[in-house]
């Protein structure tokens, strides 16, 4: 690594390093299975939040629970406080983690996640409850700009898709897990209505612990490092990991694919980075934009009120919805599982594209079966399960599509800022619509509301057919360079 800066620390200057190069032609090792535990498994930790809070919203609204709190206010109100601290948060943490780095944020946030879920836990009255989901989503909507930002940096191109998108379809298996849990919690022959509930969030809490632990050991992104002024930090950190790796592997690694000259930045302004994803890359913001709204109000809206459909269709007991939602989300998490390496191998736009029309379909026939009065709260079930198999690889693709498409500087704002646009359109909007169309125990409202879900989703697919980057198997700095860069002594302005 060679720079024109004769200072250490994060002095700036122009340097010319093969960070990104080396990287990218690592073998998949211990070190990649750490990075994915420490930093992966904190979605398990926010499908379990959200689901015990769906599952438990018809107990909470029982007399004895404890909250003077009505089903409606969990499943909408509460939700949409959720969903809007998280852009919130997104937004504001994206914004840090730019500046200061992946690692210090992915640190506090979780730590802000976790905090305000302990105080949820102590909830006695409504107002407290709001507060306390709001701030939760707060610390969740940071998590995603800083979390998403430094895997794809860690994470060699030859993988990094399908990563990606099992590590965000992980969510699930919280979900799961919340969905198993809330059975328990709600049974009132093991804790009385009061105190089941709040176990639930203080278990979470526990797992969130636990993970802060293994996360102390994932490091910071090299490449935030040399672009930040701290190129001797990054060649050292990636050094190490090298020498680890072929230690391991017992062989040596062969030589990177090329190096990359940049003027090394301590921050970028909001302008700048307005500039560069609306002034350089419309077409891919159109993009960013319509995967996020159709996935947002697909998930925020109907998997919201998944156990009040349950309910108030089908008659199904309070205390049992957590097993049908487990199996829904067994479906959610099999799809990246299952068809994440396609991402890597068929390609991006064909997948985007594919698994977003081709769940909007399937959701419209389930609307269809559904206003016949031809499905039961089994084959619901079942129907949903197919439909989420292939839109939560479509929603979590979103995720993996917005941080890689926009230069190195903007990575974390361009997530937390899509994120937050598309989940306010979707996620807000759509709990507060979707709770008044299925507590009215019309057939009619909750058809509608699937309907939309569905054009959505195949709305923002044939966006993603014309619009989608082949961004599949390519270094992050091929597919945008960085804003930084230098060609000829000058900097780079290429579109």
């Amino acid at each position: 690594m060679r720079t024109t800066s004769t200072s250490t620390g994060t002095a700036t200057g122009t340097v010319t390093t093969a960070v990104p190069a080396r990287l990218d032609r690592l073998p998949w090792s211990r070190w990649h299975w750490m990075i994915v535990i420490g930093l992966g498994t904190v979605w398990i930790l926010d499908g379990l939040e959200v689901t015990i809070v769906g599952n438990v919203a018809g107990r909470l609204a029982e007399e004895g629970s404890g909250l003077d709190i009505t089903a409606t206010q969990v499943t909408g109100v509460a939700a949409a406080l959720y969903v809007a601290g998280a852009c919130s948060g997104a937004l504001f943490f994206g914004w840090l983690t730019d500046r200061y780095g992946r690692k210090k944020l992915f640190m506090i946030t979780l730590a802000v996640y976790l905090g305000a879920t302990a105080m949820t836990a102590l909830s006695f009255e409504s107002w407290w409850f709001f507060l306390f989901r709001f701030l939760t989503g707060f610390g969740i909507g940071g998590e995603y700009a800083a979390i998403n930002s430094a895997i794809d940096e860690l994470i060699p191109s030859l993988y990094r898709g399908r990563v990606d998108l099992i590590i965000n379809g992980s969510y699930w298996l919280g979900a799961i897990g919340g969905a198993l849990l809330s059975i328990v919690m709600l049974d009132t022959d093991i804790f009385p209505k009061d105190l089941g509930w709040r176990l639930a969030f203080a278990l979470g809490v526990v797992l969130g612990l636990v993970i802060l632990l293994v996360r102390r050991h994932v490091p910071e992104s090299p490449r935030w490092q040399f672009i930040h002024g701290r190129s001797e930090e990054a060649e050292e950190l990636v050094t190490s990991v090298e020498r680890e790796i072929e230690k391991e592997k017992g062989t040596e690694l062969p030589p990177p694919a090329g190096e990359i000259t940049i003027e090394q930045r301590k921050s970028i302004g909001f302008g700048t980075i307005a500039r560069t994803v609306f002034g350089r890359y419309p077409r891919r913001a159109v993009l960013g934009l319509s995967l996020f709204i159709g996935q947002a109000f697909l998930y925020n809206a109907i998997t919201f009120g998944f156990g009040t459909i349950l309910i108030t269709f089908f008659d199904v007991p309070t205390g049992s919805t957590g097993y049908y939602f487990a199996v829904i989300a067994a479906g959610n998490f099999l799809g990246p599982l299952l068809l994440g390496r396609l991402f890597d191998t068929i390609g991006r736009r064909i997948m985007i594209a594919g698994t977003y029309v081709l769940s909007g379909l399937l959701l419209f026939g389930t609307a269809w079966l559904f206003d016949r009065g031809s499905l039961s709260a089994a084959t619901l079930t079942a129907c949903w399960c197919v439909v989420l198999f292939f839109a939560s690889t479509g929603a979590s693709s979103a995720y993996l599509t917005v941080s890689e498409i926009f230069p190195m500087e903007t990575r974390a704002m361009a997530i937390a800022f899509f994120y937050a646009l598309g989940t306010a359109a979707g996620g807000i909007s759509g709990p507060l619509v979707f709770a008044e169309l299925t507590e009215s125990g019309v057939v009619g409202d909750t058809v509608l509301a699937f309907q939309i879900g569905a054009a959505l989703m195949c709305a923002a697919g044939i966006v993603a057919a014309f619009l989608a980057v082949n961004a599949e198997r390519r270094s992050l700095e091929d597919i945008a360079e960085p804003l930084s860069a230098v060609r000829d002594g000058k900097e780079s302005t290429r579109d």
